[in-house]
């Protein structure tokens, strides 16, 4: 079985900003070899006579005193006796005299890693003492002898340059893993907001004060939070309000039978007619219920053909005199409107005029009245409905079309249903392309607007 090394985006990030300070070095380092090794080749006949002449010098000396402790005691001045006494300042910069174990006696000794970094070429030659190498001159050179005090310059100063080198790569380190630690802080705190997410704390935020991308990828988050938060809030009490709604009808039904049952009641029409009843409003309640989750998931029965709408709501407010009559209501159609066709679902626009109107009907104050008028604007068709007193406040107009949403204070739930019809009258106006408003009505009550965009010609 093969393993993989599975690097965090931390990890990665770090590796890729190091690798490109990596990369600028080098790029330096390019520069500085193409540098020393430009030009014409040079003949290194002149330092090789040069150190020829040191060598012998050097192998005298040796040996008047059998040792090389002819050379100052002091390591620094060392470093400065090959160049202030025997080699010319030129070449002096740039040797070294090794001794037979190469360890280095005086001058400078080219680090290995500089000649290979900087590309610079070494001359050696052996100090002979009686048939017998006693030390050795080491001499660094460019190819092309116009750079060679760049290459002292290097030689002298390689010290201070790995140095510098060493700490230039470690601040290179530290940038990269605080650039690094910088996009990786936010990335696990939005690792860490998902799982939040999906063990169902909806209240889980992330900090949003960056103003970079990864800032506005957590203000994302937060809203996607805030609205699971209110789906969830939705959903819950969605649950409750259909059982609540549900549990009263099945109560009422409950009671009759069992008084039917123990005989405290008789099976007159009387009670039959209210038992038939509770099962009206209960398979009324059990279809809003099942339209809307419909329309939830997008499959609402819906067959938008082109219609004209005018003599349809003409057609429901008529059908509505006898509920008006009774209720003591007066109901008027204003003139038709200049057009009227649009592309909508005929069965389902009579839905929402009938659920509109039957609002009205339950709503409106005996000896009120019910208007519908019909207008064009911005091409589109606007049917209203508008009744009389008792007005909606303005605070709770907005709120008008939430599922189970009553206005407590002007329409008393006993006179009303389960507060599911405006909510569904909504899905399908908006499933047929338009919009269903609500504002105050002129008449004193409320007004509810049917917006549906005009069929093109």
């Amino acid at each position: 079985m093969s393993t993989h090394l599975k690097l965090s985006i931390g990890q990665r990030l770090f590796a890729s900003i190091l690798a490109a300070f990596l990369v600028v070095g080098a790029a330096g380092v390019g520069l500085v070899r193409w540098s020393l090794s430009g030009g014409a080749q040079a003949s290194s006949a002149p330092d090789r006579a040069a150190l020829d002449l040191l060598a012998r010098t050097l192998a005298e000396r040796f040996s008047q005193h059998r040792d090389w402790s002819f050379l100052p005691a002091d390591a620094a001045q060392r470093q400065a006796w090959l160049r202030d006494t025997l080699a010319p300042a030129t070449l002096g910069e740039r040797l070294g005299l090794l001794n037979a174990q190469r360890q280095l006696l005086a001058g400078v000794k080219a680090h290995r890693g500089l000649i290979v970094v900087a590309s610079i070429d070494t001359i050696e030659r052996p100090v002979m003492v009686d048939g017998a190498k006693v030390g050795s001159l080491l001499l660094a050179r460019a190819e092309n002898p116009a750079d060679n005090l760049a290459v002292a310059f290097l030689v002298q100063q390689q010290r201070p340059l790995a140095v510098l080198g060493g700490i230039s790569l470690l601040l290179a380190a530290l940038a990269a893993a605080a650039l690094a630690a910088n996009f990786r802080r936010p990335v696990r705190q939005l690792v860490d907001g998902a799982r939040q997410l999906g063990a169902g704390h909806f209240d889980a935020r992330l900090v949003d004060s960056r103003q970079d991308e990864l800032g506005e990828l957590a203000r994302s988050f937060n809203q996607l939070a805030a609205q699971l938060a209110a789906a969830e809030d939705s959903r819950r009490q969605w649950v409750a309000n259909t059982s609540h709604e549900l549990r009263t009808p099945l109560a009422v039904l409950r009671s009759q039978l069992e008084a039917l049952q123990d005989g405290v009641r008789h099976a007159t029409p009387e009670h039959l007619a209210l038992m038939h009843r509770q099962v009206l409003a209960l398979a009324r309640l059990v279809d809003e219920l099942h339209d809307l989750a419909r329309a939830d998931v997008g499959r609402l029965a819906n067959a938008p053909v082109p219609m004209d709408a005018w003599p349809l709501a003409v057609e429901v407010l008529r059908a509505f005199a006898p509920r008006f009559s009774e209720a003591g209501l007066q109901s008027r159609a204003g003139m038709a409107p200049a057009a009227s066709r649009v592309r909508c679902d005929p069965e389902r626009l009579r839905q929402v005029l009938g659920n509109l109107l039957e609002n009205c009907v339950r709503y409106t104050e005996r000896g009120g009245s019910i208007e519908v008028h019909g207008q064009v604007q911005d091409q589109a068709l606007q049917l209203d409905i508008d009744d009389s007193a008792p007005d909606v406040p303005a605070a709770e107009l907005p709120r008008l079309g939430e599922r189970f949403f009553r206005v407590e204070a002007s329409r008393d739930r006993r006179t009303g249903g389960a507060g599911l019809g405006l909510a569904l009258s909504r899905q399908i106006i908006e499933a047929n392309g338009g919009r269903l408003l609500f504002s105050s009505s002129p008449l004193g009550g409320l007004r509810a607007r049917i917006v549906l965009p005009l069929e093109s010609c």
